[in-house]
């Protein structure tokens, strides 16, 4: 099995710093497969080429981070430039025998096209509902959202087996895709348990408050970090509520907007934003939060999706309050309480409930915990993967 390579190709982080690959990319390499890694370069790793857990990553240049439909389309056209021309020099060389290409965009089949003409297997990894997400960033469909459906149908098509990380996705595969459910491995986004190491509560990141609410996650344009703000400022304004802290970690094209948004609402004194910290700050975060949040709104895109913020939430049993979703309640069960329409008074109300009840916060975080240990850890789904890789690879 050695000698079987493959080739992980993704647009959209980082590695290791994309969880879900990097996982992946392990446990591929854990099964006895060569493992080369293609993805953009990244602040917190400059180098272009590096070998982690023997691991050959290749990193290419990025264009400047933008939040318009301009910058998305150079940034997409500069990652297939890249990923074509790495790929190339990686099959010159060490001839791989799958291209495991991760989405969004829709766009690896592009690079994966010419290899197949040489028995190379196309593994679609469907990580978001791309024509979804558009229509929920940008709050209409229209040219890009067609263009969009078509880049996702012909993915499809070309690929030789798709991995969905929820059944939601395997129904589109199965309906948009046109696939069989013979080609379709569900591999959910399960923390890795294992090499988690124990995290304790910093008392320290309460700065003298009685709570601490955290999100972690990016801060783009559909993460509702507005939301959050929104509710904040309900909680403050309205409840009279002074005693609570609310940080948010991680980063994103909105940060600026977002930390700008926050000082002129007054909530300097209530919210913090910690930008892009390191996993050990991130864990004490989490470990210290009396219950944790996922401000999305409901809708066509988020209601079909798996977050991997919830999974973490649950690893750390932390209760949640988020906005009802079909595979969001699939997840996260009872460790959760779902707010069933979008209005931020109610997700603002959710939260003080749970603040105010230590009982009930312990008994659903650890249900999260158990659902975890029990179901969804990456231990379970990565067996999914091997299931996958010896199809498509005939082993």
């Amino acid at each position: 099995m050695s000698n079987k390579h493959i080739l992980f190709i993704v647009e959209n982080n980082s590695v290791p710093f994309d969880m879900r690959v990097w996982n992946e990319a392990r446990a591929a390499r854990e099964f006895g497969y060569d493992v080369t890694v293609i993805c953009p370069s990244d602040a917190r790793k400059k180098d272009s080429r590096s070998l982690i857990d023997g691991i050959r990553i290749l990193r290419h240049p990025q264009v400047p981070e933008g939040s318009g439909k301009a910058s998305l389309i150079l940034e997409y056209l500069n990652a297939t430039f890249w990923e074509c021309l790495l790929s190339l020099r990686v099959f010159a060389t060490h001839p791989f025998h799958v291209i495991h290409g991760a989405n969004p965009p829709d766009h690896v089949f592009l690079v994966a096209a010419p290899f197949k003409l040489f028995g190379v297997k196309y593994l679609f990894d469907h990580h978001d509902i791309a024509p979804e997400n558009y229509e929920a960033k940008f709050g209409k469909k229209g040219a890009l959202h067609r263009l969009l459906l078509l880049m996702e149908r012909l993915t499809f098509k070309s690929s030789d087996l798709v991995i969905s990380t929820n059944e939601s996705y395997k129904k589109i595969a199965m309906g948009r895709g046109g696939k069989r459910s013979e080609e379709i491995f569900v591999v959910r986004n399960g923390p890795d348990i294992e090499r988690m190491p124990e995290t304790l509560p910093d008392p320290k990141l309460r700065e003298g408050f009685r709570y601490l609410v955290g999100y972690v996650g990016v801060l783009g344009q559909q993460e509702g970090i507005d939301n959050l703000l929104q509710a904040v400022d309900h909680i403050v304004r309205e409840r009279k509520r002074t005693d609570i802290k609310f940080i948010i970690v991680g980063s994103g094209p909105h940060l600026k907007s977002l930390i700008k948004q926050s000082r002129d609402l007054g909530l300097e004194t209530y919210v913090q934003f910690t930008g892009y910290v390191p996993d050990r700050v991130l864990h004490a975060v989490l470990a210290s939060s009396d219950v944790c949040v996922n401000p999305e709104f409901g809708n066509e895109f988020t209601d079909k999706s798996t977050m991997i913020k919830i999974m973490e939430y649950m690893m750390f049993a932390k209760p949640i309050v988020q906005f009802h979703t079909t595979e969001g309640e699939v997840s996260a069960g009872e460790s959760a309480v779902y707010i069933r329409e979008n209005s931020v008074p109610r997700f603002a109300a959710a939260i003080l409930d749970l603040l105010d009840d230590p009982e009930q916060r312990a008994k659903m975080g650890a249900w999260g915990r158990r659902r975890i240990d029990e179901r969804l850890g990456w231990a379970r789904q990565k067996q999914q993967l091997a299931d996958a890789y010896r199809t498509i690879l005939k082993t």
